[in-house]
């Protein structure tokens, strides 16, 4: 799997690149019969009458992850990262008719670590499921970058990403202070075994579902960084299979 000068230029310029065919609809099948099969009963399940969200998703499902890392997504990884990351946190969400929502502007500000600690520059703690999240210094969110595996065509109608292309070149960037009419947000149609790569700092949102056809995504996150005084991510993952 090639990487193109125009992906990694728009990766650093834009904040964001989606590759297509990365997955083969085989892959794409055996991926949602794990998802079928797995024990729901999980405190890392998320679901109303559906099931739309699974916390940790590589731990609680590890006979994902030859699937998921398969050699199309390890090139790329290779090619515009190099080997030094290693996954600090994954999730698995959808989008059912009765667990639909839309998830409001921003920019994904904090990281899962093992426990609370008193760290100059780490902020805004929160713990949920035994997990603990704060924001870090904004040196570590700038060298994280997010992959977004599609199991589904996803476009306007089912949920897809809308961004502001180069707003992760602005530091902390509010909600509120979104000038609109000097940003040109755009919405990032992905087909199924396609994925996106982008950068946390990047503003994005998501409508609700108006198609009822499902939304399913997988999201990993990536560092190469060493947490300080001794915080270690929750989630890592030093090797992939």
């Amino acid at each position: 799997m090639e990487v193109s000068i125009n992906q990694r230029q728009q990766i650093a310029d834009s904040g964001f690149s989606v590759f297509e065919d990365i997955y083969t609809i085989d892959e794409i099948n055996s991926i949602g019969a794990i998802l079928n099969k797995a024990d729901r009963s999980e405190k890392t399940f998320r679901q109303t009458a559906d099931l739309f969200a699974i916390r940790q998703f590589l731990k609680v499902l590890p006979e994902v992850k030859p699937l998921v890392f398969n050699q199309n997504l390890r090139s790329v990884i290779d090619a515009l990262f190099g080997n030094d990351y290693f996954v600090v946190k994954s999730i698995y969400f959808d989008k059912p008719e009765k667990s639909n929502w839309f998830v409001a502007w921003h920019q994904d500000l904090t990281i899962s670590v093992d426990k609370k600690a008193d760290v100059p520059g780490y902020s805004a703690w929160t713990v949920k499921h035994d997990q603990f999240s704060v924001q870090p210094a904004v040196e570590i969110l700038k060298d994280i970058f997010t992959i977004r595996i599609h199991l589904d065509d996803t476009d306007g109608n089912n949920g897809a990403l809308k961004v502001i292309p180069g707003s992760h070149l602005k530091g902390i960037y509010r909600a509120e202070e979104i000038v609109w009419n000097s940003e040109a947000p755009i919405t990032c149609n992905v087909k199924s075994g396609g994925i996106m790569i982008m950068r946390p700092l990047l503003m994005h949102a998501s409508d609700r579902t108006t198609s009822n056809k499902t939304r399913r995504v997988i999201h990993i996150e990536f560092s190469r960084d060493k947490l300080p005084l001794g915080l270690n991510w929750a989630e890592k993952e030093t090797t992939t299979p």
